[in-house]
């Protein structure tokens, strides 16, 4: 492939635009009643919060990780697609005017939105009546700069804000963002997390997550705030075990005849051996955690436990070993699940870096502002676009339903489009030879359909 050397590049056609896929999704958030949340629950001291926090929710779909990246949305002719949209230094500003409570409004909106997508497209939450999982997980987000509220430096040791982030999945469906909170840098990893769980897992609920729900989370969040946060909810939880003397000596106990061995579907990289594993041996034994605390505050659960052997370099040289040494990952849980199951779906927590992932490759790449609350706030915004995004995948096909959030930009939003009017109507003319026709052909005709009625 080669470049043309007849081009000649000329900005003169106000009738393109650059992501005409922005049309079906907003049509979609419309249809879920996002304009209307936002009217009913922001009282940002600003004109219109509506129009602005849904021009910073386009624009996050779009591809802006900044400010003055959602100027994307002001070119060709995006003003005769979309009305209200706003220069960046008015986003700016607007952002600015959060204070914490605003920012527990857009949560609730977000909270409300995922309902009513859930409702539009069933498949968000699909095999949700039987068994859902919430995972929860925080992050840092590097800052540079001594203008940044709360940053400081954290388990990281980087200068950051701290992301706190709970998502939704099922077996079948890919997750979507449940709730998310910006703290600052230097926080520990469970502050605050009985409370997020309790959230998260109210918004399931709501959200149609029926079944039984599992909570999971990394050894973090190993404290009694998140299990009794998941007892009280009547969720299960399934939580890392901190190698603590407890803990190993229950794993000594385990009688060698307990052990059954397991294959792993796909082979995981063992980061401290560096070498792929793809085979172990998994136990369990019953366990009495945070005695330290008073007697009612004791958790008497399962800990299971899966061992790796370890490699030893020698062996080729002929050199035999006495006895094999294995490397030992336990976790707690309360799941009524067989051990061999139940450590299959504590290793699939991972899901949740994915998500942290997406975040930080898209909208929070950069945390533009100084003030926290405006920080935060965008963060708010980005769970809305996610999910968003997410349900927008769905609605396409089966292979978008489990997409990255920079494929679905490629396949389905950031696609170009020349406008043409009839008779006092639009026409969006699209490239021929469009590799996702189908898949977008599909979610403009669910984006525009009018949602179900309610029985």
């Amino acid at each position: 492939m080669k470049a043309s050397h007849t081009v000649t590049p000329v900005f003169d056609d106000p009738n393109l635009v650059s992501a005409a896929g922005l049309v079906p999704v907003m049509r979609l958030a419309e249809t879920a009643g996002l304009h209307e949340l936002f009217g009913r629950h922001l009282s940002v001291d600003s004109p219109n919060p509506a129009v602005k926090s849904a021009s910073i929710v386009a624009g996050m779909l779009a591809g802006a990780d900044s400010i003055d990246d959602l100027d994307v949305l002001r070119h060709g002719a995006m003003n005769r697609v979309f009305g209200g949209v706003r220069a960046p230094s008015t986003l700016g500003t607007y952002l600015r005017s959060f204070t914490h409570g605003h920012v527990q409004q857009l949560d609730a909106v977000a909270t409300r939105l995922l309902d009513g997508l859930a409702a539009h497209i069933p498949g968000l939450i699909a095999g949700g009546d039987e068994i859902a999982f919430l995972d929860v997980d925080d992050t840092i987000g590097q800052v540079h700069g001594y203008g940044k509220q709360a940053a400081a430096f954290g388990y990281s040791r980087v200068r950051g804000l701290n992301a706190q982030v709970a998502v939704l999945s099922t077996a079948s469906a890919a997750p979507v963002i449940a709730r998310a909170r910006l703290r600052r840098g230097n926080v520990a990893s469970h502050t605050g997390c009985g409370r997020l769980l309790t959230q998260a897992i109210g918004c399931a609920r709501s959200a149609g997550a029926s079944g039984q729900i599992l909570a999971r989370a990394d050894s973090a969040y190993f404290c009694h705030a998140f299990v009794a946060a998941a007892q009280r909810a009547g969720a299960w939880f399934s939580v890392t075990a901190r190698m603590n003397p407890q803990i190993r000596a229950a794993i000594t106990s385990i009688d060698d005849a307990s052990w059954t061995p397991i294959e792993y579907p796909n082979a995981v990289y063992d980061q401290d051996e560096w070498r792929w594993v793809s085979d172990a041996e998994v136990a369990e034994t019953e366990v009495t955690i945070f005695t330290s605390r008073r007697k009612r505050d004791h958790v008497t659960c399962r800990l299971v436990v899966r061992r790796v052997k370890r490699l030893n370099p020698t062996a080729d040289a002929g050199q035999g070993e006495l006895f094999t040494p294995h490397r030992h990952h336990a976790f707690v849980t309360n799941s009524a699940l067989t051990t061999v199951e139940a450590d299959a779906r504590h290793r699939d927590h991972a899901i949740v870096e994915q998500v942290i992932a997406e975040l930080k490759d898209g909208p929070l790449a950069h945390l533009p502002s100084g003030k926290h609350a405006a920080n935060a706030a965008c963060l708010a915004h980005a769970v809305i676009a996610f999910n968003l995004a997410r349900a927008a995948g769905v609605a396409a096909s089966v292979r978008h339903a489990r997409a990255r959030w920079a494929t679905l930009r490629t396949h389905l939003i950031n696609i170009p489009a020349r406008i043409a009017s009839s008779a006092r109507r639009m026409t969006l003319h699209l490239p021929t030879d469009w590799a996702w026709k189908q898949a977008w052909s599909n979610l403009f005709r669910i984006a525009t359909s009018p949602p179900a009625a309610a029985t």
